[in-house]
């Protein structure tokens, strides 16, 4: 008898205990990852430019997790050279003003407008406050034999 009291007694006391654990592991609010590295991947470019000569610039988002919510924007500087830089739609991208990326696979188009070296800075940012930097320089293609300048390439 004594016995049968004794493990019961143990057994109820691992039962509270059990419960005691289970209600201190509860928590109210579900934890829902939101922010997810993200880098940007491109195709290598030319190194030398001439002027209104256009360089393609092929970019892929890639995210490591997906939140619906999460939006992409992308801005750029220039710190050496004149040109300009343009989206596949055309949209001209002015100095450190934010554009939205509709898509993941985007593509960028570098004008330089002088015979100097271009350098500047595109960053990809996210609604999370995430950036990845891709920072491009283009030296001048002064040589004036290679052709007209006149921009044009090929798919």
């Amino acid at each position: 008898m004594y016995m049968r009291t004794m493990i019961y007694k143990i057994f109820t006391g691992c039962y509270i205990v059990a419960a005691l654990v289970l209600v201190a592991a509860c928590n109210d609010g579900l934890d829902i990852q939101t922010k997810y590295p993200f880098t940007v991947e491109t195709m290598p470019v030319p190194k030398e430019l001439k002027v209104n000569e256009t360089a393609k610039i092929r970019c892929e988002l890639k995210r490591e997790g997906r939140w619906e919510d999460t939006r992409y924007t992308i801005r750029w500087f220039l710190f050496d050279g004149e040109g300009t830089l343009k989206l596949e739609d055309g949209t001209a991208l002015l100095p450190n003003d934010r554009y939205p990326l509709e898509k993941e696979t985007f593509r960028l188009y570098y004008t330089p407008l002088s015979d100097e070296q271009s350098s500047f800075t595109v960053w990809v940012e996210d609604s999370d406050g995430q950036a990845v930097e891709l920072e491009y320089d283009f030296n001048a293609d002064n040589d004036k034999e290679d052709g007209d300048g006149s921009g044009t390439e090929e798919e």
